[in-house]
């Protein structure tokens, strides 16, 4: 499983890292998003799933 956020579209809600904070990093200034990697270690697929549906902004991009 891959993964990508759309900087454009995130808006710093933090919910991602609150659903799978081993698979996010967040911007000390405004709380935006990036994932720790591209690939998603089999362990964190749940809750990157998770976190991609519980993005208010949808700027979490999940691909098998």
């Amino acid at each position: 499983m891959r993964m990508s956020v759309d900087p454009d579209k995130c808006q710093g809600h933090t919910l991602c890292w609150l659903a799978a904070p081993d698979a996010f990093v967040l911007d000390d200034e405004d709380g935006h998003s990036s994932p720790v990697s591209e690939v998603v270690a089999p362990e964190h697929q749940v809750k990157v799933a998770e976190a991609a549906l519980s993005c208010p902004e949808q700027a979490i991009e999940v691909t098998p």
